[in-house]
């Protein structure tokens, strides 16, 4: 099994190299590899010094990692501790309790005597334990793998990662003795308290406490092992640092892991692809904080917790959470809405873009980002696809109201009006923008659905349908242009540059101009080494619109272009030299993994590859898009239509399809030809 894996590996490699060449993308040299063990791995070998940061997060703490391997082999490590539930003054967006801590603030480790950081001393180094990094894997955590000694004598393993439930991060540090003598090795024994100033301190006094575990001196023996453990802590008062179990907490992280990674399962020929999935799906998922408000998902990248967004939660990522089933994932979406909810008011004034601080407050800045259309686009979705008429019944007088707002900002031309969109201004988006009409339009196709499930008057789902209409109609008049030679789309009505967001119609179904679009997305003028241009001629990048683009060119039916290129974007992300997630833009931010794009990411797949589009609680339509060279493929562990079903798609002769539904034990298919739909009932 493991022979016929590795050829499918290699002639997955070869088949990604041919197309790149074909489509002028660049070779990928991968840094890293998927390992047998799982996760990815980089055996560190040449190509240095090279250096990247990592994000993982549990319910009260979120761990950052920054890390550099030079040319001597030698890792520089820092972590920075976030803790949304600690405040700071002023309580706004950036304000959690945050700490860096770097590799000379730990304590000293001690073999045979020498010390395993060397330090100057009168001039001169002193004699120590010189450390080399032979690899390091991801996969939930950060396991750093290091030879120590002139002769590698003994081997150490870090393994970095943040509590499920606590207010802290991990370290934990193994060393064997893989020499012919005995060696005695200990580690200096450290507490540190960092009392915050309380004129810093929102509320109460916080406490960021270093303690260290297991330093006691002893004798290994060859072959045998000793464990450290440093934690990273916050705590309101000294008396509630905690004695940790380190080996209980690494189980807990790992078994959360393995509960995300259990549902919802891509299954393709592609590795690459299924890796990258399951990595998208941690993240997306484990950015759920416990807060004063409830469950609130927060994007991270050391700026955005405890605090939502219309778009990157309301739009993006909640959506995602009704086929993925996980329970904190569910109720932060609910939660999420439900913020949204409380300022709706009699004027119609804009829902704030983001409620800050667990809830405490709101942030508006830049005005009427579209945001309306986002909640109703997302929540409506989430509503169909969950499958719980209880919840819908909730969080319709939210969809109404904000599609209520929409029409009422419906200018003469019959578009939407807003005062800028979700990049708030750092792009122009004029006075009505084409991501905000789309949004409302693939919204206004769901609460058609919806108002009809939840016994609505049969005018008012009338009525949704009609707007729908009109509002289509509209969108192709005002935005249709020839841009740069290409019949695509102007993105605002002053617009003359090639624009990422011109992908928009075609992940809501509108595909008058899908060709001229496709052809545009993917031209030199747009599409780079990292994904799409925000706009022609600069030299900034979102994931989140690459990751829209591929979606609705699976969804416009451009299976093998889509495919071309979500191959190629997927290694990069998951094997190249910033891994393993998603990101969110370039230059600013740096790339950070916030949360959102990959719960972006595995809608490219649920939503494009699969082609489900939810039309009610118990049902939806289903128009595959099976790849040239695959014989099938298929989701596995959904849960989301108020049901847990396995979704199996397979070729069936010549230009025909099968899809299996399987469900506890029970089995229906559907036969229908290529690029066609089907009403699959779960």
């Amino acid at each position: 099994m493991l022979r016929i894996g590795l050829i499918l590996s290699i002639l997955m490699t070869i088949w990604n190299l041919v197309n790149a060449q074909q489509l002028n993308l660049p070779v990928q040299n991968d840094r890293w590899k998927i390992s047998k063990e799982g996760g990815i791995l980089w055996e560190i070998k040449d190509r240095l010094s090279h250096s990247d940061h990592i994000e993982m997060s549990g319910q009260r703490v979120s761990l950052w990692l920054q890390y550099e391997v030079d040319k001597e082999k030698k890792l520089h490590l820092k972590r920075t501790v976030v803790f949304p539930g600690f405040r700071m003054k002023p309580n706004d967006t950036h304000s959690s309790l945050m700490q860096v801590i770097k590799d000379e603030e730990l304590p000293q480790v001690f073999i045979d005597g020498k010390p395993m950081k060397t330090e100057l001393f009168n001039g001169r180094q002193l004699p120590g334990f010189s450390e080399k990094v032979t690899a390091i894997r991801l996969d939930g955590k950060m396991e750093i793998y290091s030879k120590l000694g002139e002769k590698g004598e003994v081997s150490l393993k870090r393994t970095l990662f943040p509590s499920v439930d606590q207010a802290m991060a991990i370290e934990k540090l193994v060393f064997v003795n893989e020499g012919k003598k005995a060696l005695k090795i200990s580690m200096d024994h450290q507490i540190r308290n960092i009392q915050v100033a309380p004129s810093r301190s929102h509320l109460q006094t916080h406490h960021l406490i270093l303690k260290s575990a297991g330093g006691d001196r002893q004798t290994v023996e060859p072959g045998d092992s000793i464990t450290f453990s440093i934690t990273y802590q916050a705590v309101d008062k000294p008396s509630s640092i905690l004695d940790v179990e380190v080996l209980a907490e690494e189980q807990a992280r790992y078994s959360r892991v393995q509960e995300i990674s259990g549902k919802l399962q891509l299954i393709t020929p592609d590795p690459v692809l299924n890796t990258a999935f399951t990595f998208a799906k941690l993240r997306a998922t484990e950015s759920v904080f416990k807060t004063k408000g409830g469950l609130m998902h927060g994007p991270g990248g050391l700026s955005y917790y405890a605090a939502i967004w219309a778009n990157d939660q309301a739009e993006y990522v909640n959506p995602f959470f009704a086929f993925l089933g996980d329970e904190m994932g569910n109720k932060s979406a609910m939660n999420a809405y439900r913020m949204f909810a409380a300022y709706m008011n009699p004027e119609y004034k804009p829902i704030p873009s983001s409620i800050i601080a667990e809830g405490e407050g709101f942030w508006n800045g830049a005005g009427d980002r579209g945001d309306q259309a986002m909640i109703a686009y997302g929540a409506s979705r989430y509503a169909l696809a969950n499958g719980n008429i209880d919840s819908a019944r909730v969080l319709w007088p939210l969809i109404e109201w904000c599609l209520e707002y929409c029409r009422r900002k419906l200018n003469a031309e019959g578009v939407v009006a807003s005062q800028s969109d979700e990049l708030e201004g750092r792009f122009p988006a004029g006075t009505a923008n084409l991501s905000t009409s789309c949004l409302y339009y693939d919204a206004l196709l769901s609460a058609e659905k919806l108002s009809r499930l939840l016994g609505k008057s049969s005018g008012l789902a009338d009525g949704y349908g009609l707007q729908a209409k009109a509002l289509r109609l509209a969108i192709n008049r005002y935005f249709s242009a020839n841009i740069d030679g290409f019949e695509t789309y102007r993105y605002y009505k002053e617009n003359t540059v090639l624009r990422s967001w011109i992908c928009m119609p075609l992940t809501v179904g509108i595909l008058e101009r899908k060709s001229g679009t496709i052809k545009a997305l993917f031209s030199p003028k747009l599409f780079t080494q990292d994904g799409l241009l925000t706009q022609a001629g600069d030299k900034t990048f979102w994931d989140r619109s690459t990751l829209y683009a591929l979606r609705g060119i699976l969804e416009a039916g451009d299976t093998e272009t889509a495919m071309h290129y979500l191959r190629y974007y997927s290694r990069r992300r998951l094997l190249g030299e910033h891994v393993p997630y998603p990101v969110e833009a370039f230059p600013e931010g740096g790339q950070r993994h916030l949360s959102a794009e990959s719960g972006l990411y595995c809608r490219v797949f649920t939503e494009g590859l699969f082609g489900i589009r939810p039309i009610g609680f118990d049902r939806f339509n289903c128009t595959p898009r099976l790849p040239e060279g695959w014989n099938e493929m298929a989701l596995r562990n959904i849960h989301s239509f108020g049901n847990v079903f396995d979704l199996e798609i397979s070729r069936s002769g010549h230009n025909r399809l099968k899809i299996k539904v399987r469900k506890g034990g029970k089995v229906k298919q559907y036969l229908l030809k290529n690029g066609a739909t089907a009403l699959v009932k779960v």
